[in-house]
């Protein structure tokens, strides 16, 4: 695949059709009484709404010629993907278990992305509806039955009362230990890319993440906080979470602003 650069205004308004067109399939399904429920075969959840969403969104991005890699597609060997240049990351239903649960807490997630980062990030909770995207050229932006808003969180000025987003039944050692550093944390718990949406969206300060995630969990919202100055980084190598590698599976990783990080002790 070549990597020329595309029309980024394009291909932002396909995405964002995308992402809403997927919203209305899941949400057919999240309100009938037929879930259709399997296990896949790492055992997680899939449900009807995991291919509604996967198969309207493949329709709509095939227009703009650019590869896909979605969760709920086929399998692609990295020696293919390794040659794209741009191409769409996809969760047609992020957040099943919420789904399954009717917490509302799922989104639907695309983003582009070029050489091991996200470029673009769209995310749409189709419950609340709710749309975030991103591009550097143009921005961050929440859109809500308000109107549009331009997104623009500030970095807390010290590490006291931090808003830490965690599970507030099943912290783990290592979450757990990361919050014994701060002085009075306050939990923030939510499903899905929507824990760092709260970031972009000034909801919460800091998303240490300690548990297994995939590339397609966290592109879109990567992409959104990266034109944000929030980071998300490898807790390994302080370095930022890179996409399309051989295994798809995330480091552990945490979400803050720059200046935020920095103070913190994340060794």
């Amino acid at each position: 695949m070549t990597s020329i650069v595309p029309d980024f205004e394009m291909l932002l308004e396909l995405a964002k059709n995308a992402a809403l067109q997927a919203g209305k399939e899941i949400l057919k399904v999240y309100n009938s009484d037929d879930f259709g429920v399997e296990s896949k075969s790492d055992e997680s959840p899939l449900t009807k709404a995991d291919k509604a969403a996967h198969y309207k969104i493949v329709e709509l991005l095939e227009d703009s010629n650019l590869p896909i890699l979605s969760e709920e597609g086929t399998e692609v060997p990295f020696e293919e993907r390794s040659k794209w240049g741009y191409f769409w990351m996809v969760d047609p239903l992020d957040g099943t278990k919420e789904f399954i649960k009717r917490n509302g807490e799922f989104t639907v997630n695309i983003a582009l992305i070029h050489k091991g980062s996200p470029v673009m990030g769209i995310v749409y909770t189709p419950v609340v509806d709710e749309l975030f995207y991103a591009h550097n050229t143009i921005g961050a932006y929440k859109v809500d039955s308000l109107g549009v808003h331009k997104l623009n969180p500030s970095a807390p000025e010290n590490l006291t009362g931090l808003r830490v987003v965690a599970s507030r039944s099943h912290l783990n050692e290592e979450t757990k230990s990361f919050m014994d550093q701060l002085l009075n944390p306050a939990i923030v718990s939510m499903g899905s890319s929507l824990k760092f949406l709260a970031i972009a969206d000034s909801k919460a300060d800091v998303y240490p993440r300690y548990a297994p995630t995939m590339e397609w969990d966290s592109a879109a919202a990567h992409g959104i906080c990266k034109v944000l100055g929030i980071e998300v980084l490898n807790l390994e190598t302080n370095e930022p979470v890179s996409y399309n590698k051989e295994n798809l599976l995330n480091p552990y990783f945490i979400v803050g602003a720059t200046d935020l990080l920095r103070k913190l002790d994340l060794k």
